[in-house]
């Protein structure tokens, strides 16, 4: 199985505007990328949709590194915990949809 990575640089975010700013970024969100947690869902579950700049052929994983992650968590851990709970929902909301899970965290 081929797999795609990109490295999220968590040094930058400080609130909620720029873990979205982080996001859109590193993801490559489209222009039209709401800036809110349900958006950011919508972003990383359609990664078979053109909703990033990666395409994940289907039964293939992403694998987002979270650079930084005991730092993130110390300074932003309400941030941190929804980050983490919205990517479990991502690949939740696949498995429902009959689909494989399409994202792996690798905390670093």
């Amino acid at each position: 199985m081929t797999t795609q990575t990109a490295r999220l640089q968590t040094k930058g975010i400080t609130d909620w505007e720029s873990f979205h700013s982080v996001f859109a970024e590193t993801m490559g969100f489209p222009e039209f990328y709401g800036r809110n947690l349900n958006a950011w869902i919508d972003c990383i579950t359609g990664f078979d949709d053109g909703m990033t700049r990666f395409t994940v052929p289907p039964g293939e994983l992403f694998h987002l590194e979270i650079a930084d992650t005991k730092d993130f968590g110390q300074r932003l851990p309400e941030i941190f915990q929804t980050f983490i709970e919205c990517a479990a929902f991502v690949n939740s909301r696949r498995v429902e949809q009959g689909e494989r899970p399409v994202l792996s965290l690798i905390l670093l």
